[in-house]
């Protein structure tokens, strides 16, 4: 029988010593999601038909020499599974791909079993989970918050124990926000280190695959599979991975700069966070990061978005939400001068922060300031949705790689969490040195 949330460490386990196989596995998982049935978690959970074929290849793969056999996993269904339709959570876009979106095949390829296509704000656009017309994805823990978006679905499977572990995007915060909020790890790589070939764009020039996992292990296990080179990816790239170095030093941003939007328990969970680190910490300027996050909608990279959508925002603006709509179609004010300008001021606003990168290791913000339930998005859909990218929103215009860890979680069962974040190529020294600030978050299940 499987736990209730389930690492691939604890379903190899149980394969190995014969107590489950990837049929019975799959079996209690439909039976898991058909009790969820009332949180929209997912858009398409494969038929016996559709998961077949997976299951036929595994027969002909030793367990020992696959990394991922029968290890169930969702994507986020703006990512393409060869034969299933990929919406964007927008029916009127809908597409049924032959082929699997290069980081899905890599992982096909190791033996895992993809059990379906997670919900999401449309086309990407949010970090509440609230935006999709299949439904409002609810949080794992206390159904009236929200799960965090964009990437919504794809978290709350893992955190309900539907799948192992999930595929997500991360252009603005989506690895990490349902990450903190879903009591998860999330990874947002550098970007290029995943292949986006076979990714519906949100802003192609900054999006990147994201992970979400149980636990630290987990996540580095997935990481080193799902990256490479991608010869077909464009903005694909190999990166030297940085080395962590012998004394680490953590950076904090200046209580001043730290932003907790009235939320007191979260700030005194931060603070105690911090109190508690192992390493030693310094205080760090934050004005850089702060200032390229208001780019991300308050500037011409929202163009990019429109790009992606273009033909339904001009010809059938009625096939979006209203809310995705009105952010995406402002992306159509731009212009090449508007572009360019705002490129000069983030490349000014990248030497600002290589600076403070380069006097630390890392740094550690908070994941988001404050959680929100749904009706308080609901009332305040943008200017929560802007909150809660405060501290995600500026990693990928500045070219940052950065892992969402799970904290001690709010009085009231809330999860919580926190954010590790350094120049591009620091992947795999975040997931080392986050394993060493918080050990706790190696061992599956420890915020429940």
């Amino acid at each position: 029988m499987l736990p209730d949330r389930f690492s691939i460490a604890t379903l190899r386990t149980l394969y190995a010593s014969g107590a489950e196989t990837p049929q019975s596995v799959l079996q209690q998982l439909r039976a898991r999601i058909a009790r969820d049935r009332d949180n929209p978690v997912w858009i398409h959970v494969l038929d016996d038909a559709e998961l077949a074929p997976h299951l036929a290849r595994l027969a002909s793969m030793a367990p020992a020499e696959y990394p991922l056999w029968g290890v169930p996993f969702a994507i986020k269904d703006n990512i393409d599974l060869a034969d299933i339709p990929t919406t964007a959570a927008c029916p009127a876009f809908s597409y049924t791909p032959s082929q699997s979106a290069c980081v899905v095949q890599a992982l096909l390829d190791a033996g895992a079993i993809p059990l379906g296509k997670t919900n999401l704000d449309q086309f990407a656009t949010g970090l509440v989970g609230t935006h999709s017309p299949y439904g409002e994805v609810r949080n794992a823990v206390l159904p009236d918050y929200i799960s965090g978006g964009s990437s919504s679905g794809s978290a709350v499977a893992v955190a309900r124990g539907h799948v192992a572990f999930a595929l997500g995007t991360d252009t603005a915060g989506s690895g990490r926000v349902p990450a903190a909020l879903n009591g998860l790890v999330g990874v947002k790589p550098s970007r290029g280190l995943l292949s986006t070939r076979g990714v519906v764009p949100a802003c192609r020039s900054l999006d990147c695959v994201s992970l979400f996992a149980l636990d630290l292990d987990d996540a580095e296990y997935l990481f080193d599979i799902a990256q490479g080179y991608d010869a077909g990816d464009c903005f694909s790239r190999k990166l030297t991975p940085l080395m962590l170095a012998h004394s680490p030093v953590i950076g904090v941003p200046r209580i001043g700069q730290l932003e907790f939007f009235g939320n007191d328990e979260a700030q005194q969970l931060f603070a105690r966070t911090v109190a508690q680190l192992p390493l030693r910490s310094v205080e760090i300027d934050f004005a850089p990061f702060m200032q390229a996050a208001a780019m991300l909608y308050q500037g011409p990279w929202v163009a990019e978005r429109w790009l992606a959508a273009q033909p339904l925002v001009d010809n059938t603006p009625d096939a979006l939400l209203p809310v995705t709509r009105h952010i995406i179609a402002a992306g159509k004010q731009y212009t090449a001068a508007d572009v360019f300008a705002a490129q000069y001021r983030l490349a000014g606003l990248r030497r600002a922060a290589e600076a403070v990168l380069g006097s630390v290791t890392a740094i550690l913000t908070p994941t988001i300031g404050s959680p929100y339930t749904r009706s308080d998005i609901a009332r305040e859909p943008l200017v929560r949705n802007s909150e809660l990218g405060y501290y995600t929103n500026f990693m990928n215009l500045l070219d940052l790689a950065a892992v969402a860890v799970p904290t001690a979680p709010f009085a009231s069962g809330l999860p919580n969490g926190v954010t590790l974040f350094a120049d591009h190529a620091s992947d795999t020294l975040l997931l080392t040195l986050a394993r060493q600030l918080f050990p706790e978050a190696s061992r599956h299940g420890h915020t429940r």
